[in-house]
């Protein structure tokens, strides 16, 4: 009994073995691996010293074997550094810095299955991420994963702020954002933006306090990640289902994608953040000179406004005389591209049951695909083709390279692709005959079908052939109702844009519209997951009867809050030749690809200001769109180079633009760094754009 006394003090005084431990660049942000007596393994963080997330647990529940989740343990670990810089071939800043430190986490049940994953761990100064990698191994060939128990834990929720979208709903992605507190966040889509006030802060205020999104990254072959609230600000990973009954079925090696937490010290450090960028991997499709930044028109509003329609018939829209008109009046206006909605077979009739009809190399009767492209080229305009699936995935992809090959013989550089069908009404080809709904194809032939998600394994594993498909003809893509964004278009640049959230078109339909703060809440939501065609510039600020929430000076501004290297001049010809010649020249002139971007000021829903200077060139631009209530904005012009002057065009709200929409004031005068900008955005979606050229 001494003996064994006496071991067990020695035991006891022994230290205990180290906890895995991995800071940022900066020393600000700690991520911790704990575990506990049963083997489990949770994460936390924290910030200059203070708790941010407390200890949440890791692991999943398969469906055809234990859960993996306990008896867990550190076999060993691999630390490493990096700091390096790569080159975008398009985007909203030319080179991205990638500096992070990682720890690689080997671990190991210790039971008799001995299944074995790597727990990969990078901090950056503006975020972390997290994400399990499983080596091929005997014992663990397959992965059915029914639920990832990832949670993240915010340490203070109390008192917080949160602004969220509701996952697993029939819109997809299409909601206004909800503001409410952390802890009264419902079943939400990624990303969830949260601010987390300091101890002391004053209330209302967020002068003190951290901002947070967490979101993912490289999401590939893998369901997308919803949050699940569990109450006190504790939210769990919720995968997307799928009808196989499993979320994810996967086998060995593979990769999860990324679980990312951004965080900064105001709304614009999270806005200035490659994070998600960083955390993708390289391209993979080689020289992509072919991939073009463009500013287009487009056979399309007038489809919103409802004076023309999609399907054949006295008021088509794509028509040949109509198409040719357009890329007229696209080239006299500097515009590099013509979008073309409904020009090919399969619109006539309820296209919205199934999208079997659809045609893909098909045109109308009324639309000459030969000679609209012969004049487009004439014109130097480049055709935006459209495939619409209205979800049916199956029907799709029987046309996808044939669909490809036709646009490439005409001449279309660009595809937007639309999966317009209920959440959870993607028809997606059965994994075996027996299974799924019995649907007819396109050649009238059975076939076995399943209803899939948008955010699901399966959506996810159709947008990689899309993009493959489209690139083996040199084609960009530019996806709406799509899978969300998680910065693959890092991976595959020909992943231009897509939509995701409520789009412009919301304005033209009302009831409701998308309000005068939605797009300053995106510069702070879905903007943080990458591009987005928004289709700014309505002049007319006129839907369906009824007045678009915004005045003049906030669609200039626009083409630079809302980031996309593909944006629409979306108003139509007539309206553009009554809009001020001011505002035509700036549309004109501003650039859709970017040298450097930097979030100057603002908060969802609030304001925001961005500033972007030109890819090869000197002058810079500033667009700062408003909300409900008006905005004083005082804003730094740090971002211009020091001992330059600059000659300032301001295109603002006029005096009465609360009252009056349209009202819009230029003016010029000389700047330079040291100078500050006053900008007064006015009630009910007021706005501001700028242009700053050096003078030599």
């Amino acid at each position: 009994m001494r003996l064994i006394l006496a071991l067990l003090a020695l035991l006891c005084a022994l230290p205990a073995l180290a906890e895995p431990v991995l800071r940022s660049p900066d020393g600000r942000t700690e991520v911790r691996i704990t575990g506990d007596g049963d083997g489990r393994l949770y994460w936390q963080a924290s910030r200059d010293g203070k708790p941010l997330l407390a200890a949440a647990p890791l692991g999943f529940i398969l469906a055809d074997a234990p859960k993996l989740d306990r008896k867990l343990a550190v076999t060993g670990e691999e630390a490493s550094r990096s700091d390096t810089t790569w080159d975008q071939p398009w985007g909203e800043r030319a080179r991205v810095r990638d500096s992070h430190n990682q720890l690689i986490l080997h671990i190991a049940e210790t039971s008799v299955l001995k299944r074995r994953f790597d727990l990969v761990i990078r901090a950056f100064n503006d975020g972390i991420a997290l994400r399990y990698a499983f080596p091929e191994q005997s014992n663990l060939k397959q992965l059915r994963i029914v639920a990832e128990l990832t949670e993240f834990r915010i340490a203070d929720a109390a008192g917080g702020r949160a602004w969220w979208i509701p996952a697993l709903e029939w819109n997809r992605e299409e909601y206004l954002y909800r503001q409410t507190g952390i802890t009264e966040v419902g079943l939400a889509q990624t990303p969830l933006t949260m601010f987390v006030p300091a101890a002391k802060a004053t209330e209302g205020k967020t002068a003190n306090g951290t901002w947070l999104s967490i979101h993912e990254a490289a999401l590939i072959d893998y369901a997308g990640m919803n949050l699940q609230p569990a109450g006190n600000g504790i939210f769990r990973a919720a995968l997307t289902p799928s009808a196989s009954g499993s979320a994810v079925v996967v086998a060995a090696p593979f990769a999860t994608p990324w679980r990312v937490v951004m965080i900064g010290d105001d709304a614009p450090a999270l806005a200035n953040s490659s994070l998600i960028l960083n955390l993708n991997e390289p391209n993979r499709l080689g020289d992509v000179a072919w991939v073009k930044p463009c500013k287009y028109a487009g056979i399309w509003w007038s489809m919103h406004l409802d004076t023309d329609t999609w399907a054949t018939g006295p008021r088509h829209g794509a028509t040949t005389a109509n198409a040719i008109r357009m890329i007229d009046w696209a080239a006299a206006n500097g515009l590099c591209g013509l979008l073309i909605e409904g020009w090919n077979k399969g619109w006539d009739g309820d296209w919205f049951a199934n999208g079997w009809d659809f045609r893909f190399s098909e045109p109308t009767a009324d639309f000459d695909m030969a000679a609209i492209a012969a004049h487009a080229r004439k014109k130097g305009i480049g055709l935006i083709g459209h495939h619409e699936t209205s979800g049916n995935l199956a029907n799709y992809e029987a046309q996808l390279d044939a669909g490809m090959a036709y646009y490439a013989k005409n001449g279309v550089t660009m595809v937007k692709t639309g999966y317009v069908a209920d959440a959870g009404g993607l028809q997606v080809p059965a994994t075996t005959p027996k299974d799924g709904f019995l649907g007819i194809d396109m050649n009238g032939q059975p076939r076995a079908l399943t209803y899939e998600w948008h955010e699901g394994q399966a959506s996810a594993r159709h947008h990689v052939r899309v993009l493959e498909a489209a690139a083996k003809q040199r084609i960009s893509v530019n996806s709406h109702e799509p899978i969300k964004d998680t910065g693959l278009r890092r991976t595959y640049p020909n992943w231009v844009s897509r939509e995701g959230a409520r789009g412009m078109e919301f304005n033209a339909w009302g009831n409701p519209n998308n309000g005068p703060e939605h797009e300053a809440t995106l510069a702070f939501t879905r903007l943080l997951a990458g591009p987005m065609d928004y289709t700014p510039g309505i002049v007319s600020l006129q839907g369906r009867g009824q007045k678009i929430p915004s005045t003049l000076a906030k669609q200039l501004a626009l083409y630079v809050t809302i980031y996309s290297p593909l944006q629409m001049v979306a108003d139509l010809p007539e309206n553009y030749a009554k809009a001020p010649k001011a505002a035509m020249d700036f549309i004109r002139a501003v650039p859709v690809d970017w040298q450097e971007s930097v979030t100057l000021a603002g908060e969802p829903g609030s304001h925001v200001v961005t500033a972007r200077q030109r890819r090869g060139g000197q002058d810079w631009w500033l667009g700062a769109a408003g909300g409900k209530t008006a905005v004083a904005a005082d804003v730094p012009l740090s971002f211009l180079t020091p001992g330059t002057r600059y000659r300032l065009t301001l295109w603002r709200d006029g005096p009465a633009a609360a009252a009056n929409p349209l009202d819009l004031a230029v003016e010029t005068r000389i700047v330079t760094s040291t100078d500050r900008l006053a900008l007064q955005l006015a009630a009910g979606g007021g706005g501001a754009a700028a242009r700053f050229e050096p003078i030599k």
